[in-house]
């Protein structure tokens, strides 16, 4: 058969439409069954992850890599049945990855650093933690950077990367909490009746713990004061309420036995001081003279 000058072999070309047709159809077959079969594998991914007590942002970032990963495979795969050369799009889409992974690297440090944070999970959103500098409750946790409320309501926002290289102090890991209260009082002071009086104020108090009991020791000679420390315990969620009720009590019942808080004084000697106020005091009764 002629057809604009070149001579068409029919039977040919209805052999290639036929395969050409067959191998479209497949790979429409492999995309569709192969994205369903994806989002069932992710499906089951993401529980296996729940069971195992990964953090659900994790474990949702986590399903929709591995959702990326599976369909550029079934995509790839689809090609490679109508004959596309998959060997290049391969290279274009790993000089891509390079390429993203070095303008991004920063940001993907803080996102390994958020992956280990919420895996291994040092602290959770509600606890009250130190981080560095910074002291506040965890509010929110992103797998780039986690968020504190400080006490009078500021929000710090701190890159993860930040956190995974820095000490992190963590106050409420554990139900129970120990307070730790100071007193300084008088060298003539009793320090016996101090004690009494510390340790009957702890022991009354409702928030306090009686096992393991309060206790009072003498923690340090100063240069103006014996430094008085009781230890008691209480839950977290009533440290700060027993610490100020306990130092106020403190106050009213040491002034009440007339024991001293004594604060830091310095006694200041000038040489040649009395010389000069004698000079000072002979000028004064010199009689004045008229020129």
């Amino acid at each position: 058969m002629e057809f604009l000058g070149f001579t068409v072999d029919i039977a040919t070309l209805t052999a290639s439409a036929v395969v050409l047709t067959t191998k479209l159809v497949l790979a429409i077959l492999i995309f569709v069954v192969g994205l369903w079969l994806a989002k069932k594998a992710v499906a089951v991914a993401h529980k296996v992850m729940l069971r195992g007590r990964l953090d659900d942002t994790v474990a949702s970032f986590l399903g929709r890599l591995l959702y990326g990963v599976l369909l550029v495979v079934v995509t790839l795969a689809a090609l490679s049945k109508v004959g596309v050369q998959t060997t290049s799009v391969v290279a274009i889409l790993g000089g891509a990855a390079v390429a993203i992974g070095l303008s991004l690297k920063d940001q993907l440090s803080n996102f390994a650093a958020g992956i280990m944070i919420v895996t291994f999970r040092p602290f959770v959103r509600g606890d009250y933690v130190q981080i560095s500098s910074y002291t506040g409750t965890v509010t929110e946790i992103t797998l780039v950077n986690t968020h504190l409320t400080t006490i009078n309501n500021h929000d710090i926002i701190i890159p993860n990367s930040d956190i995974t290289t820095s000490a992190v102090v963590n106050y409420t890991a554990l139900p129970n909490r120990r307070v730790d209260i100071t007193v300084g009082i008088g060298y003539d002071a009793s320090i016996k009746t101090a004690k009494e009086v510390m340790l009957s104020l702890a022991k009354n108090n409702p928030l306090a713990f009686t096992d393991p009991e309060p206790i009072v020791r003498v923690t340090n000679l100063g240069d103006n004061s014996v430094d008085l420390t009781l230890n008691v315990w209480t839950t977290n969620a009533d440290w700060w309420t027993m610490q100020c009720e306990l130092l106020e009590q403190f106050k009213y019942a040491l002034d009440d036995e007339k024991i001293e808080i004594p604060f830091p004084q310095r006694s200041v000697h000038v040489k040649g001081l009395d010389h000069m106020i004698n000079q000072m005091g002979q000028a004064q009764k010199l009689p004045l003279t008229k020129d």
